[in-house]
Parts: C-alpha cells; structure tokens; sequence
C-alpha cells in the first residue's frame, strides 16, 4: 500500500490517559512499529486490529515495557514512562495481560491473585517489627479485595483451586480479576477472547462494559472482528508497523484501505 494511505490515528483528544509519540522499533532489518503515535481517551474502549504481522504485538510490549524501544515516547497521564520497567508503568497505572495467561506453579487462585498487588508493608523488614498491625490490615484488605473480584467475574468457587487446574478461560478471566488489584487508570488487554467458547467471551465482553461504565479505561487488541467491532470506539488500525487509520466501527469496516490492508496485508 502507498505510503500517502497512511492516515494515522486522532490525535489532540479532550482527556488523554495513555499516549505514544514516534515509537520505532526493528529487529534487524525489519520495521516491526514505524513511527506510531496514538492518544487513548480516558472513558473509553479503545479497540486495536492490524492484519496478522502489523505489528499490534510488538506495540503492546513497547507501551508496556517488556520491549525496549528505539525510538519514541510512552506517557501515562501526561507523565513519560519511556524509560520505566513493566512493574514501575504498572504502579503509575498502565496495566497490561497477555494472550496466553501464565499459569503460577504450585500456587492457588487466591495466591496467585495476590501477586497482582503493588508494594506492600509486609515486603519490608521494618514494617514487619515496627508496623505489624498495619501488615496485618493491608493483608486482610488484599484479601477480601481478592475474593470480591473473584465474585465479580464469578469465579469466586474457584478461590481456593490450584491455579494449574484451570482451563484455558477460568485462567484469562483470573487475570482480569487480578488486573484490578492494581486499579488501574489503563487495562491493555491482548487478545482476551482468544481460544475461549462463545458463551465465555460474551461474559467477558459484559465485564468489560461494566467496568467501562463505570470509568474504566481499555486498549484491546483483538482478532475476533465481531467481538471487537461490537465493544469498541474507536478502533485503530495497524498495517505493516504503521497505523493506516482510526476511526468508528462503522467507518472501519467501509474502508476501502483497511479492506485492502486484510485481503493483502502482511504476513504472519
């Protein structure tokens, strides 16, 4: 596709919550993200999509820190996170889950829950000897904050499984819960209905709208066009490292570009 078809997202938005400016990164010889900027408005369901090989991977690891960038700026609330690790982004309130969930050996869900919290007193030698009431409370708080988000995805029944005894989808929907220790300002969501039955991803789809009601804001990307096109707006479009649009469902779809871009876009 010519270069002059690359439109670009919707910059200079109202109420920015995550932005990225001229991020690059190659590997070798190949441009994976070529000069991507996007703005996330704080509020919204911010859909992703690019055909397979657009880079919507690589640019989720950039904007979370588990690639080091070549180029470009990450802010978070107008703060730039360039430069901070995937915990240190996560306490500034970018949070991200992945594809396929990793499964905590030898720990129950309700362990594996609290390794989503942020520092902790208990972490520390002093508190433990001078502050240990206050210990105490925060792991009690943890706790019950653990079991109400298990309820609130209905899973609470699985509190006190082996996590490794979860399928597939019981797992994706544990690590939406445990998302939410950190409370989040941005959840990044890759791919959350991936490898899941229908009746599941319609669950998680009303999750997801339930949380975005109530301010929560998402970046998702997704590869199930009627999932994605039903949640999310606006939706942003990835072709061959570069953003080629942004826009409504409605206008995604009638896009002569973003046709193209699906009928002959870049490879896996």
């Amino acid at each position: 596709m010519n270069d002059d078809a690359y439109e670009g997202a919707r910059l200079d938005k109202d109420d920015v919550v995550l932005k990225t400016t001229g991020l690059e990164k190659a590997f070798g010889g190949l441009v994976a993200t070529d000069d991507v900027s996007i703005e996330v408005e704080r509020g919204t369901i911010t859909g992703m999509i690019g055909p397979n090989g657009a880079g919507k991977s690589t640019l989720f690891n950039l904007i979370s820190g588990f690639y080091e960038n070549d180029a470009g700026h990450v802010t978070v609330n107008g703060e730039d996170v360039t430069d901070l690790e995937p915990h240190e982004r996560a306490r500034k309130g970018l949070v991200r889950t992945f594809q396929t969930p990793r499964r905590l050996e030898g720990m129950s869900v309700r362990e594996a829950m609290l390794v989503g919290p942020g520092p902790q007193k208990g972490e520390s030698i002093f508190s433990l000897f001078f502050a240990g009431s206050d210990v105490t409370e925060e792991e009690r708080a943890n706790i019950e904050q653990t079991r109400e988000l298990l309820e609130r995805f209905e899973i609470g029944h699985l509190i006190d499984q082996p996590s490794t005894d979860l399928s597939g989808g019981q797992m994706k929907l544990v690590e939406l819960a445990r998302a939410f220790t950190t409370n989040p300002d941005i959840l990044l969501l890759d791919e959350p209905v991936a490898g899941v039955n229908p009746t599941l991803a319609n669950d998680i789809k009303r999750f997801i709208r339930e949380l975005n009601e109530e301010g929560q804001t998402f970046l998702i990307i997704e590869h199930d066009m009627p999932f994605i096109m039903d949640l999310a707006d606006p939706i942003i479009v990835l072709d061959q490292g570069k953003v080629l649009m942004e826009g409504s469902p409605d206008e995604v779809r009638s896009d002569d570009r973003v046709i193209e871009a699906y009928l002959g876009g870049a490879g896996p």
